[in-house]
């Protein structure tokens, strides 16, 4: 049905005309509950306004810079730029204390002249930008003061399949930014090669956690749904990170029929997740569990369907595909009726890059492994690797030897390239690199290849990924640039000797980790302090790149393995880590670390009563002693004022310490407290603070008796300034909503300790006149003041 559609606009304008009233992107605040929704109207309606703006200040062809936190106001300004012929250009906003030097390496590499966002955002972004680099030339828009009346100005524009839709800055480097030119032919193709693959239908709810700058957040969470025109149910990553069982719960609760991942997620849910919580989901509606964009472990899968098999969760369930922002997204994927197909190779053979299966066994399916944990036993010097699925229909998938080109037959691994409607236009403003990875050719085969930089092969129909031809980092589903990292190692500490530094990924029980091997200069052999050292360069990694290095390795001066020309070999030092040839003159390895246990603390629930000194030094005991338990670090080595990444907290730990705090104090947090109070000291006094009559205290209980019943309930009072009729006495009005008539329902009893909550129809026909507000105050009223004055007024006219 959607291949009739030119673009997208044209696309969303027929889902808005047909199914007007059907959600299309729900957000849930802290992952759990509905903050705002938009119906398809609402959204192209909003679509069209922000649009309309644009094209009033002569918008059309120029780069546009989305910076915004996850949520809906992200997809709104996405599909504005769409419907104005704007390039869209996703990046991530900056966080607190954080430099902005990737973000203006874009700006400068895309020249972009608009950058789109929020009111609460922009003050802070434009004044860093300024600040930071003198950059004034940028228009900054919050698109949420745009008036919702201006949609009837926009002008529909003349758009082709060739023109830009958005530039992908694939995450990385920062000194090289590359932004992949993906044009609204290409979004159109990809759609459709997803719905072949994913098969869902409008009447499908799906569930999403991925970053939206990302290709597979953005194309297949946000894109792909409205392809379809079903309903998202979205939340931010850290919400996932905080707490997983967030993410199985909300598929449990929407009875979502497709959701996804990278494996690691996967790992998350199986190490993080309780029996107790497995126990309340019911995964049976769960039809397509997506996994990509890092490598898939036979290990990953058998775990997830050991581990949740109980609550429903089916082994065909799992789709492994491959994909990248190069090709929009998808490349390759399997029939989502079969399990995932996982085969044994001669490990010694795929050394020599060539594919042979182990004693005929060619798949494994889980079967015999329907309730155990445990990994499958595998004969040694052998390998399982998880097919990443087929060829798609309208595509060629090739295997070429990357130094002769020449085409590879199946069972020999080489660089994985591809040719489709859905590869990209190239890197924007990068001539000689566009003709190198998307202007390959093939011996008697026509049109342009893609050289993806990935290598694997072929066998049986099925392709296989099998490593990186370049020395590109994935961790977690994110890329990072080894260049990077070791020019962040460089200027870690004095005693280091520049250029002579290596960075590359090792499998660690199953999961891929950073090492770093570094020169040292020959005047600090004599008294080389490796703790020093070691916690320099550990501290500036997390620091820069939100990663905690697995091991570090310092090297004598002038014995890194090197070419002839004297380029670092990153591939040798990596050979060299792993048979132990590296002339090491000291090393920090993070199990070392773990060897140091200390004595563990048990800590009652913090009061609100309590003292407020008393609290600070509570939570500080707290921290501490977390801190020594995640990292292995005795107490008395932790200073409450040092930064938490100098003791190693990275990115996902310090995301879950947020959530181990809520357990402790019993308290709703932001999962990014770790970043925003970055030290022990300044986390406490700020903990203590909305302990003291903050947060604690923001809602309150008070036994009431209804009239038209004899039992006794509570009623939750939640009071800020609005204007709503009835309203001049105050006291009248608190009276006739605790004494009215009910206007609320009962709630399911998975949220322990409420009884009732209200539930309201229709709240997207919301009437400012009604209320006596003004189209553009409403444009600016917080969702939660609309609820309440409906709310309010539902209790009132009851």
């Amino acid at each position: 049905m959607s291949e009739k559609f030119a673009n997208f606009v044209d696309l969303l304008q027929h889902r808005a005309q047909q199914q007007p009233e059907k959600l299309a992107f729900t957000f849930l605040q802290d992952g759990e509950t509905e903050l705002d929704s938009l119906t398809y109207y609402r959204l192209e309606t909003r679509a069209r306004s922000i649009a309309a703006y644009l094209q009033s200040h002569k918008a059309k062809g120029e780069r546009a810079l989305l910076l915004y936190q996850p949520g809906l106001d992200f997809i709104a300004a996405f599909l504005g730029c769409l419907y104005a012929g704007v390039v869209a250009t996703p990046a991530y906003p900056p966080r607190a204390n954080r430099n902005v030097d990737r973000l203006l390496a874009i700006v400068n590499d895309a020249e972009a002249k608009f950058a789109l966002t929020t009111q609460s955002l922009v003050e802070g972004i434009h004044s860093r930008f300024v600040e930071q680099s003198g950059v004034e030339s940028v228009i900054f828009v919050a698109t949420d003061t745009i008036l919702i009346d201006l949609a009837s100005q926009w002008q529909q524009p003349d758009l082709t399949t060739e023109d830009l839709a958005f530039l992908q800055y694939t995450s990385g480097s920062t000194g090289t930014p590359k932004g992949v030119m993906v044009s609204h032919g290409n979004l159109m193709a990809n759609s459709a090669a997803i719905n072949y693959c994913f098969q869902n239908t409008p009447e499908q709810n799906a569930v999403s956690w991925l970053p939206p700058y990302h290709d597979m957040g953005l194309i297949g969470c946000i894109i792909q749904p409205m392809y379809v025109g079903l309903s998202m149910y979205m939340m931010s990553p850290v919400s996932f990170l905080q707490r997983p069982f967030r993410w199985l719960d909300a598929i449990s609760r929407y009875k979502a029929n497709t959701s996804g991942a990278p494996n690691f997620a996967y790992d998350l849910c199986v190490s993080q997740i309780t029996p107790e919580q497995r126990d309340s989901l019911d995964l049976s509606c769960w039809e397509l569990a997506f996994t990509g964009a890092e490598p898939v472990r036979a290990e990953t899968i058998n775990k997830f369907v050991a581990y949740f098999a109980s609550c429903g969760f089916k082994k065909q369930v799992f789709y492994p595909c491959y994909g990248m922002a190069e090709s929009t997204l998808i490349i390759t994927g399997g029939d989502k009726r079969k399990e995932p197909t996982v085969s044994t190779f001669d490990s010694k053979k795929l050394e020599q890059n060539i594919a042979i299966i182990y004693n005929n066994i060619r798949s494994n399916h889980f079967s015999d492994y329907p309730q155990s944990i445990e990994p499958q036993n595998t004969p040694e010097n052998t390998t399982q690797l998880v097919s990443s699925g087929n060829n798609l229909p309208n595509q060629k998938i090739a295997i070429v030897n990357p130094d002769t080109l020449i085409k590879y037959p199946d069972g020999h691994i080489g660089e994985i390239w591809a040719q489709s409607d859905s590869i990209a236009k190239g890197y924007w403003g990068r001539k000689e690199l566009t003709e190198h990875s998307f202007r390959a050719i093939i011996e008697r085969e026509s049109g342009y290849f893609l050289r993806t930089g990935d290598l694997g092969f072929i066998l049986d129909g099925e392709l296989y990924i099998t490593g990186r031809l370049k020395d590109l980092i994935i961790i977690r589903g994110r890329n990072h640039y080894p260049q990077d990292i070791e020019l962040t190692v460089d200027n870690a500490h004095p005693s280091i000797r520049h250029a002579s530094g290596a960075a590359f990924a090792v499998e660690i029980e199953g999961e891929e980790r950073l090492v770093i091997v570094q020169e040292i200069q020959r005047s600090y052999l004599r008294n080389l302090d490796i703790d020093e050292v070691t916690n320099s360069i550990r501290r500036a990694v997390i620091q820069n790149h939100e990663l905690s290095p697995s091991a570090i390795i310092l090297l004598k001066t002038g014995s890194i393995p090197k070419t002839s020309s004297g380029k670092i070999q990153r591939h040798a030092c990596k050979a060299g880590f792993l048979d132990g040839s590296l002339n090491i003159v000291g090393e920090w390895h993070e199990s070392t670390r773990q060897e140091t246990k200390t004595q563990q603390t048990s800590f009652p629930k913090l009061q609100k009563a309590t003292a407020n000194n008393k609290q600070i030094t509570a939570i500080q005991d707290w921290l501490l002693n977390q801190l020594s338990e995640k990292l292995g670090l005795p107490i008395a080595e932790i200073d409450i004022n040092e930064p938490f990444a100098n003791y190693g907290l990275d990115s996902v730990q310090a995301v879950r310490l947020s959530a181990d705090l809520e357990d402790f104090l019993g308290l709703k947090l932001a999962p990014t407290l770790a970043y925003d109070f970055p030290t022990i000291a300044s986390l406490s006094n700020y903990l203590a603070s909305q302990l003291d009559g903050g947060i604690a205290a923001a809602i309150t209980t008070s036994d009431y008796t209804n009239p038209n019943n004899n039992n006794t309930s509570k009623i939750a009072i939640v009071g800020m300034g609005c204007r709503f009729p009835k309203a001049n006495n105050l006291p009248e009005f608190w009276e006739l909503l605790v004494n009215g008539k009910d206007g609320i329902t009962q709630v399911s009893n998975r949220w322990q300790g409420s009884h009732f909550g209200g539930f309201l129809a229709e709240v997207d026909k919301f009437e400012p006149q009604f209320f006596g507000i003004s189209p553009r105050e409403t444009e600016r009223l917080d969702p939660q003041q609309r609820l309440l004055l409906e709310v309010s007024w539902e209790a009132l006219e009851n």
